[in-house]
């Protein structure tokens, strides 16, 4: 029967136990989602510091993943698919990813997974020598950041604690949709370290856009629309380019959700953020995503305020989809 614990000790011990066993026999990959984002990568390269037999992988590295690496010289391995993985594995880890479909390879057949992430749905199939650490944080980082403090705290490296720290900040969008526990978590990154948090933040959100990006943003504004969905107001737009940036921009004009859409190679992708308001009286967006899924086919889910939808439908079938559910959703009092 594979593992599942609930509470945090619980959870740190058996995930302690699950690496030191799969790192005795061989090597370990901790493998990351395939948006590249910085808590998935943060997360990954922070626990493979733990044990030598671990090595931070993936397929693809975000915009800011990909910086922040190469100015904390972070050692990430991109991968292509499962034949890039060593011959002699001991297990597999995946972080915050809640599918086999997030990674974006296929996994050898038979080697013990272990799969660590935050959230609310996912759809992993478990077999018997398998662990499932799921914890209600703001981010994976967390989950990482808890473990290393209490089973290998010489991990906590100023490196380290700058990747744990920026995947916390981006994946809990600045703590506005994080749980009380995040600022803890925080501060135990920060606990005697040198980093300063105000210039760590202005680090980590310096990023350059070019002139074509730039111009992919100002449209995708331009040809915003505002939709009144049951008790709720959508802003939503499309673009080809930086869909949650563009969805966050939006998101800041003052209505509950924006949506924003991208289609390409006949793919569509929904990018959608909730104000905290909303969160707290009744949006759920990793549900919605989730319900579209089961309606029309492809892959969603996420955070409460911040999810996300793939799917092989045209764009505006999928937009219609994301605003019917948002209407059925009736808003509570906070």
């Amino acid at each position: 029967m594979s593992k599942r614990v609930n509470s945090v000790s619980d959870n740190l011990v058996a995930l302690h136990n699950w690496i030191e066993e799969a790192c005795s026999n061989g090597a370990v990959p901790v493998i990351t989602g395939m948006n590249g984002d910085m808590d998935t990568v943060g997360s990954a390269i922070s626990l493979a510091a733990s044990n030598p037999n671990m090595m931070a992988c993936g397929l693809h590295l975000g915009r800011i993943s990909k910086r922040v690496c190469r100015e904390l010289s972070a050692p990430f391995k991109k991968i292509s698919d499962g034949s890039d993985l060593p011959n002699n594995l001991g297990g597999l880890i995946i972080v915050d990813s809640a599918s086999q479909s997030q990674i974006g390879i296929e996994l050898p057949k038979g080697v013990p997974k272990c799969i660590i992430d935050h959230h609310e749905s996912n759809n992993w199939q478990l077999s018997n020598s398998d662990l499932m650490v799921n914890m209600d944080v703001s981010a994976t980082t967390e989950i990482i950041a808890k473990y290393l403090t209490k089973h290998s705290s010489a991990t906590l490296t100023e490196p380290v604690r700058k990747l744990l720290l920026a995947g916390l900040i981006t994946d809990s969008g600045r703590f506005k949709h994080n749980t009380k526990d995040s600022f803890t978590t925080a501060h135990e990154i920060l606990h005697d370290s040198e980093i300063e948090y105000a210039s760590f933040v202005e680090w980590l959100e310096a990023s350059e856009i070019n002139s074509s990006e730039r111009g992919s943003l100002v449209k995708g504004m331009q040809r915003a629309k505002a939709t009144e969905s049951g008790d709720w107001s959508i802003i939503h737009s499309y673009c080809g380019t930086l869909e949650g940036r563009l969805a966050g921009l939006l998101l800041g004009i003052g209505h509950d959700i924006s949506l924003v859409s991208r289609s390409r190679d006949g793919e569509t992708r929904l990018t959608a953020r909730a104000s905290k308001n909303a969160t707290s009286q009744g949006i759920s967006l990793a549900k919605i995503m989730s319900d579209i899924a089961e309606q029309i086919g492809g892959e969603g889910g996420g955070h409460a305020g911040a999810a996300g939808w793939t799917g092989n439908v045209d764009r505006i079938t999928a937009e219609s989809s994301f605003i019917s559910n948002v209407a059925k959703i009736p808003r509570g009092i906070d």
